[in-house]
């Protein structure tokens, strides 16, 4: 009797054991995070907005969110070799070029704000109150004859390519100015190229959340000096790096977290982010601008700046996902 009362204790205690081990594996195994690979542009990272980006998105999904902060050309290179599941970055043109060569898919417009023309307090050129071409033409002039300086970040980043564009508007071969002595090329991120134009009381171009938040920290003494010009638009695209060219790449995710930044919560952070340690948001929500036309001017600026044949992503470009573009 004592002996069958022992087997059966001894099973229950088997029994208990193996509920508790199989309800710990089933909690660690539900618990598994997915990881998410982004290639992104160091105008987004340096702000900090994707840290708030972050926090709030993995607060309610089982993804971990893993950033490689580069310029925009590499960040595209880093995808271009199956090594980020999707890029954050704000180059038309480069995207463009994504796509078009069969890497990217499912591309979104997530948020704008302007690029501005900083510069020392004393402004050799008198470029403050100008349009953004004539004041690259003053510069130039200036330049010329000893008196102002220019930095550019030459990484062939977004920034940089953006900066390019402007001297080829305003009359000016880029690879013909980095010849001369007054422009200087850092080959650096935009933190470095705020810094050493600072150093050099030089002018340069930057992304107006980078600038706001060095110049906020007492990093740079630089004022901004020409900014909210059409000339002057920084739009931030996501695309999802295609996944029947990558089989290895977690597109799921990709897309799971492409819905996340236009969804209602996801464009909240955005706009809010800066607000209250600034007195401004960094960025700007550019997903219900689009969709309802709250301010047409600047909504037509970005269709013009950056959609592709009338439409965000031309839909060879698409991978699935009709739903983001209805």
């Amino acid at each position: 009797m004592r002996k069958t009362h022992f087997i059966w204790a001894a099973l229950l205690a088997i029994a208990v054991v193996a509920s508790v081990f199989g309800a710990i594996y089933y909690l660690g195994a539900s618990s598994v995070k997915d990881r998410l690979i982004i290639s992104t542009t160091t105008s987004l990272y340096d702000t900090g907005v994707l840290e708030a980006i972050e926090t709030n998105f993995e607060s309610n999904h089982l993804i971990d969110l893993n950033f490689i902060s580069v310029g925009t050309g590499i960040a595209i290179q880093h995808a271009q070799r199956g090594d980020a599941d999707l890029i954050l970055v704000h180059s038309p043109t480069d995207e463009l070029r994504f796509l078009t060569g069969g890497t990217g898919v499912n591309r979104k417009v997530i948020a704008y704000n302007f690029f501005t023309i900083v510069g020392p307090d004393s402004d050799p050129a008198q470029i403050g109150g100008t349009k953004p071409l004539q004041a690259l033409a003053k510069i130039v002039e200036k330049g010329r004859n000893g008196t102002a300086k220019w930095v550019s970040r030459g990484d062939n980043s977004g920034t940089h390519s953006k900066e390019k564009s402007l001297w080829i508007a305003a009359g000016f071969d880029p690879k013909n100015l980095t010849k001369e002595s007054w422009y200087i090329n850092v080959g650096s991120g935009m933190a470095e190229t705020l810094k050493k134009a600072d150093y050099f009381s030089a002018y340069t171009l930057a992304d107006t959340g980078t600038y706001l938040k060095y110049s906020k920290e007492g990093a740079i003494s630089l004022r901004s000096l020409i900014e909210q010009e059409m000339d002057l638009l920084n739009v931030y695209s996501a695309i999802a790096v295609n996944q029947t060219l990558h089989p290895s790449v977690n597109f799921q995710c990709a897309m799971t977290f492409i819905k996340y930044l236009i969804s209602n919560e996801g464009q909240q952070v955005i706009e809010q982010f800066g607000e209250e340690e600034y007195g401004q948001s960094l960025f700007y929500s550019a997903v219900r601008l689009l969709k309802e036309n709250t301010n047409p001017t600047i909504a037509q600026w970005i269709r013009d700046y950056a959609y592709f044949d009338g439409t965000e992503c031309p839909t060879q470009y698409r991978k699935g996902y009709a739903e983001l573009y209805g």
